[in-house]
């Protein structure tokens, strides 16, 4: 089986506006689209991207106050570029 390539990258995160100044203020990425994390709905699910928003571009977030600080780990990404 083949795959076109990674439609998107979703990871969790700390406080959300925290998340949105670092991601549009100082990475350069454009906010594409808030949404309610449906697992979670009193959380939101931010989505990052390039300008046009494009699949292969897009990092989203679950940002969550208070959550707890990963650990090193398998099966977890550890760099994307």
């Amino acid at each position: 089986m083949q795959t076109a390539g990674i439609h998107h990258i979703t990871a969790f995160a700390g406080n959300p506006q925290q998340n949105v100044d670092f991601y549009a203020g100082v990475v350069g990425l454009r906010l594409v689209k808030r949404t309610i994390n449906f697992d979670a709905p009193d959380e939101y699910h931010l989505y990052f991207g390039d300008k046009g928003g494009n699949p292969g571009t897009i990092i989203t977030f679950c940002p969550t106050r208070g959550a707890l600080r990963g650990e090193v780990g398998g099966v977890q990404v550890g760099i994307t570029t």
